[in-house]
């Protein structure tokens, strides 16, 4: 895809756009979304429910999830880094009482807590895989699903194109190989006209995902041999140092493995899932054509019907 990765010479930086589109929430990475802003996620996930496939199942996650399911799918070998737990004060009215008895006298009381059944949504497919795998053998024309979900990563930053706590959209696709590489190819090649609808300049690249220690530094390697992953990168910080604002992700038999999902003929079957970064696009439309909507481009507007 060569797309000219320019910017605005007007458009605001991505660090002055935090006091106009955000508010500080005492922990970095996670902030409160001013009206303008929520306008504009709200009208791109208008614009992606309108791209979904017409027999998609739709579903919207809440920000926790089963542990057992996460483990079982891989995640916490993969990404331990990443993942958070939640916790919990346990124990009788007395124990749990001496535990907040250590705040009010400024000691440390989070040593009392214990691990609940849950943890944050690391990725919006994650819960797709044991429904499907519930349901017994998959059709042979395979399944589509749309999704969203509130996520989180441990990855503290200031930058506005790294939150902790963020929106995620994903078209998920589970069937046969061929079925799996039709619809990443295909939404790869679509991927350009969707950036080009918002004004966004943007390329494609071969990608891999962040895996955990010395043994995720071969397992990203063989990612990238076999073009397991890309990503659209669209420029926030500068065109030198684009952003990964959208992914396509083909996982082989990788959650066919973990959960036992088969056709009717007992094969693995493959999935795959296009990723929708909700707020790393939001962030970059107001990037590339700064703050004041009614001075977009008005074919971004009326992409967005804003």
């Amino acid at each position: 895809m060569n797309v000219a990765m320019n910017v605005r010479s007007d458009a605001k930086s991505a660090e002055a756009l935090a006091d106009d589109l955000f508010r500080p929430m005492g922990a970095k990475g996670v902030v409160a979304r001013t009206a303008k802003y929520e306008k504009v996620i709200e009208a791109l996930g208008r614009l992606i429910s309108g791209l979904r496939d017409p027999d998609a199942e739709i579903y919207s996650f809440p920000p926790v999830t089963s542990r057992r399911q996460v483990e079982k799918s891989g995640y916490l070998m993969s990404f331990p880094n990443l993942l958070g737990c939640v916790c919990c004060l346990h124990g009788s009215e007395d124990s749990i009482r001496r535990a907040v008895d250590c705040s009010a006298d400024g000691r440390d009381w989070t040593d009392s807590l214990s691990a609940a059944d849950l943890v944050l949504n690391p990725a919006a497919c994650y819960p797709v895989y044991p429904m499907v795998a519930a349901r017994g053998p998959v059709p042979g024309e395979g399944l589509h699903f749309d999704v969203a979900a509130d996520c989180f990563r441990r990855e503290p930053s200031d930058d506005l194109d790294r939150f902790q706590s963020f929106r995620m959209r994903e078209f998920v696709r589970i069937g046969s190989p061929d079925q799996i590489m039709k619809f990443r190819e295909g939404w790869m090649a679509q991927a350009r006209y969707f950036a080009d609808s918002l004004g966004l300049p943007s390329r494609l690249d071969l990608a891999n995902d962040p895996f955990f220690g010395r043994a995720g530094e071969l397992m990203a390697a063989s990612q990238k041999q076999q073009s397991l992953k890309f990503e659209l990168l669209i420029p926030i910080h500068s065109a030198e140092r684009p952003t990964a604002c959208m992914s396509f992700n083909y996982h082989l038999d990788h959650f066919s493995e973990a959960w036992d999902l088969r056709d009717a003929a007992g094969r693995p079957v493959h999935s795959g899932c296009v990723a929708f970064g909700m707020d790393r696009l939001a962030v970059a439309m107001f990037r590339t054509h700064g703050l004041t909507l009614e001075h977009w481009p008005s074919g971004v507007r009326q992409t967005l019907q804003l």
